[in-house]
Formats: structure tokens, sequence, C-alpha cells
């Protein structure tokens, strides 16, 4: 019935879309844009060996792949205005879950809303901005998208009683791998937003009008509620735990997070777990790994069938592919089980970009550059050699969309920006991608830079609570910046005010400082040892400006 009523708008407005206001916009490319919740790296196509993704790493076969990308803040509303807006999380003054950045903090042109107001026709299905306050309970409807956004009907269904468990009975559990025509209107939500995007795909094929669609993922968000043939994928005694499953003995407990909405789960609550810090038993700790990864898979042929319809509707050969995540997920490392923190696994996350004509050789309509590929019958690939390693951030997306498929780059936000609806914080990631030629683009001799890249999470105090996770902005008391460099990872712990968004930057309540070369897992922190200064790595100059205090991340 959506999508009717979308074709009924199109009949009525003509082929061409011709009503819609803007610059014409035929001569760029169209813009798929596919975001999935709590992905961290686990990819054949980052090097994960046991992960199957064989239709992600496709994509990324023909994608210029970032592999130190970051998100700015671990969880999901934040990050997605953060990178939907181009704005920082001090910027949006969007810490949880419960304020709409054009009313709180100024009405900031979104990355859709830029494509709209230039020709586009943007669309989006499924969770692409979070629901609710933070989109105005509209997606922020009319602003950023022609049509109001679609969330598939079987949404309501996530968080309930749908478990099947030994008992027979029906439980609201976090591993919940489940018989689909078993559930509520026999479909999961992410196989219903694969199923309009492809309706939708084909609806576009004779449009003459560029698109933008978004299409938001929710696995492998917890629940684990996927198809159950996926665990076939993992068998549970090929499943290891984290590498490093232990509290680090020198963390400051302001960057613990105690992983409260695990906590919750009928499942996990079984085991009463002391809080904060009791760890889940090894054997269940497997299982959370094993339906993480099959939530994975489960995704990677939903992302599979997407492409594949971008090949049957000929809009491969002028369509850019984007896909990423809001940020990662701790398996285990750290003693965690979430995001919700300022650790690689918590911030890193995929991003590639398949841009016709410059990741690939030009293509011709109808040629078939994403086949399906079923994760049963074939293995994913193990790695890419030679893609980026810069550290580059979410931030970064609007300016380098823009600059892709050939819209003006936003400028470069000033400090303060509030009052400026557009600009970016972050910097267009075009230098890395070759031209149309084949060569790599020529930026002349500008200084070299040292890529960094800013994350930050709020705390309600120092010690681990039930709310240190998700705190509320009127509870935040403690800020922590981090700095991510090739060397290093530095964080430090500030004191903050909710109510003027203010940071003291003497007060300390903790720091944190690691050497990503020798410590890849960010498991030893020197933070201490740096005070009594212990000699840095060469590229770790930014950790100077956080010892020193900054009142906000982008003045360093």
């Amino acid at each position: 019935l959506f999508w009717s009523a979308i074709k009924t708008k199109f009949i009525f407005l003509g082929c061409s879309i011709s009503a819609f206001k803007a610059t014409d916009s035929s001569r760029g490319l169209n813009v798929l844009f596919v975001v999935v919740d709590d992905l961290r790296p686990a990819l054949g196509s980052y090097g994960d060996p046991l992960v199957r993704s064989p239709n992600i790493d496709q994509l990324a076969s023909r994608s210029m792949v970032f592999q130190n990308a970051f998100a700015q803040q671990a969880v999901c509303a934040p990050s997605r205005v953060s990178f939907l807006t181009g704005r920082r999380p001090d910027s949006t003054r969007l810490y949880d879950f419960n304020s709409y950045w054009r009313t709180h903090a100024g009405n900031f042109t979104t990355l859709p809303q830029y494509f709209k107001e230039n020709g586009y026709i943007t669309m989006s299905i499924g969770k692409v901005f979070h629901p609710g306050i933070s989109s105005n309970h509209s997606d922020d409807y009319p602003y950023s998208w022609s049509f109001p956004a679609f969330h598939p009907s079987s949404e309501k269904y996530e968080n309930t009683k749908v478990c099947k468990g030994k008992d027979g009975k029906l439980h609201a559990n976090l591993i919940c791998p489940v018989e689909v025509a078993e559930m509520p209107e026999a479909t999961l939500p992410d196989i219903q937003s694969t199923e309009e995007a492809i309706h939708l795909l084909k609806s576009l094929q004779g449009i003459k009008r560029k698109f933008f669609l978004a299409v938001g993922y929710h696995k492998p968000h917890i629940p684990f509620r996927y198809p159950r043939k996926f665990l076939k994928l993992y068998p549970l005694e090929n499943v290891t735990l984290a590498p490093d499953p232990a509290v680090p003995k020198k963390l400051p407990s302001v960057a613990y997070n105690p992983w409260t909405d695990l906590r919750r789960r009928e499942d996990v609550a079984a085991f009463n777990l002391s809080f904060p810090y009791g760890p889940i038993p090894e054997h269940f700790q497997r299982k959370i790994r094993q339906s993480y990864f099959a939530s994975v898979s489960y995704v990677d042929t939903l992302v599979g069938k997407l492409l594949n319809a971008l090949d049957e509707a000929e809009l491969s050969h002028n369509t850019m592919v984007v896909f990423t995540a809001d940020h990662g997920w701790s398996l285990g490392e750290h003693g965690e089980w979430a995001k919700y923190s300022n650790f690689d696994v918590a911030t890193r996350v995929p991003l590639m970009f398949y841009v016709p004509g410059v990741t690939t050789p030009i293509s011709y309509p109808g040629q078939k550059l994403f086949p399906f590929i079923d994760p049963f019958a074939q293995d994913s690939c193990s790695g890419l050699p030679g893609k980026p390693k810069e550290i580059v951030e979410l931030v970064s997306l609007f300016p380098t969309l823009a600059e892709l498929v050939g819209l003006a780059v936003p400028p470069a936000c000033p400090q303060p920006s509030f009052h400026v609806p557009l600009c970016s914080e972050g910097k267009s990631l075009a230098q890395y991608f070759p031209s149309s030629s084949g060569e790599k683009k020529n930026h002349g001799s500008k200084r070299k830079e040292t890529p960094v890249a800013f994350s930050q999470y709020p705390r309600p105090g120092d010690i681990p609570a039930p709310n240190s996770d998700l705190p509320l902005l009127q509870d935040i008391r403690v800020m922590g910046y981090s700095i991510r460099t090739d060397d290093c990872r530095c964080t430090v712990w500030f004191g903050f005010n909710p109510n003027n968004f203010t940071v003291d930057v003497k007060d300390i309540h903790g720091g944190e400082l690691y050497f990503e070369k020798s410590d890849p897992n960010e498991d030893h922190n020197r933070y201490n040892e740096f005070l009594r200064g212990f000699p840095l790595p060469k590229r770790c100059p930014l950790v100077d400006c956080l010892k020193l205090g900054v009142n906000s991340v982008n003045l360093c």
C-alpha cells in the first residue's frame, strides 16, 4: 500500500517528476545508501576469518573500502543524526534519544535534504534516522524526504515475547533464532524493508529524475532475532571467545559500560550476574558471538538481494552504493557486550563506496555487477589488500557524497555553527578515490595533515550505574572525548554541565592512552605513564591537546 501510494503520486506528477522543485540532477549519479545497525567490521572483506558475508564482500570488491572509519558516538540516534547532518554530537547537542536538532540546536540541513534541494527524489526505508523524538517522530519528513519514511509493520514485535524457550513458552530473550513463518505477520522487519526497497527500485527504473534511496537494516542490533537456518553457518565449536574477555586492570571506572540492556533480556537475567562487572558464563558468551555472526550473515543475504535488484532494474551502472553502519559493538572485548564506549570495537565501522566508472570500469545498462551469492554455498573474501587505511570519520559522509555526485561541497563549519544551516564538520574523502581515468585525484601541494577521528561518550558519573550506558541529557556529568590516530587512541573524561553544554577542562575524571601498533585490542592503558613523561609515538601529536584540556574537540 505504501509504495502503491507513491506510484500514484508519480503518475500525478508525471513520468519525469517534473513537479519537483530543484536544480536539474540528470547528470549526476543515483545514490543507494545502506546503513546497518550495530555492525562492527565483522566481514570477510575486512579480514574476519569466520564470518560469511559474500554479498557485502562482492560489493567491497567493486568499491573503495575504508579500513579505519569511525563513528562520532557509539549509540544509534546521536551517531545517525551526526553523519546525516555532517555535525558532531557537540553541535547537534544530541547525546541521548530525546531531542530534535532543528529545535534543540540549529536548523541544520541534512544529507538527504541537500540532495532533495538539488533535484533528487529522496526516500527512506527502515531504520535510517532513529525513530522517535530525535527525528521529530517523522524521520525528519518533509525536510529530508520526498515522501513519508517507510517502516516495516513487524518492527513493533522486536522486543516482545516471540522467542520460544525450552519450556515451550514465549520469552523476550537476547538470543532468538526463529522460524520466520511462525513469527507475527510471518515475516521479520529487515525482510519487509528489503522487499519494499526492491519494489521501489523496480518502479524507479523508468523515472528520469535522480534518486537518493536510504535503506536501514535493524540487525545485528539486539535482540538477535534472525532466521534459525543461519546458525548452521557457525557451529558453536568453531566460535571462539573474545581475545581479551577481562576488564583491563588500568581501565578507569568511568570508561566501562555495564551493558544494562543485555541484562534486561530474560535469558541473560536468568544468570543473576553481579553488577557491573560480573562475567557472562563462557558457554553463553559463545552463543552471543554465534548469534551476532549469524545475524550478520542474515543481513548479508538481504543486502545481496537488494543489490541484485539494482542490477535487475538496470540501475547499477548509474547508481552509487554506500554501505556503512552507525557504530560497532563489543563481543566480550574488555568484558563488555554492547556499544556505549570509545573503544575501537564500539566506534569502528565498515565503510565502502561503489562509484560507477570510478571504483569500477564504466558499465552498461543491464550488466550484472551484483549477482546474488548464497552464503551457504560460498565462503567470504579473506580481505582486500591495498584499500585506504587512513583514519576517517562518518561525519565526512555528507561532503563526500556531495562531491562524488558532482554537487557543491558544503563549506566547512565555523565555530560555533549553530546559526549556519548548511556546512560540514567533516572533510570530503573524495581525495582517496581515483578519477574516471583510474588515477588518484590530485589535490595540489596541501600540507599533509595527520588523519584523526574524534569520538565521544557521556556518563552520569565515575562509577558504573544502571544508566551509565544511556544517560539522559540532564543526568550527564562526565564526557569522554577520544582522539584516534594511526598510532594511538587517547581518551580524557572531563566534567560536563548539561544545562549549558560546557566542559570543565580542569575537572578530569580519568584518562586512557593505547598504542595501536603494540596494543591493537586497546587493553593496556598507558595514560598515567604518559603523564609521568613516557615518550609518545611520532604520530600521537593530539594527545598533548587533550592533556592540556580543550573546550571542544573541534578546537584541536
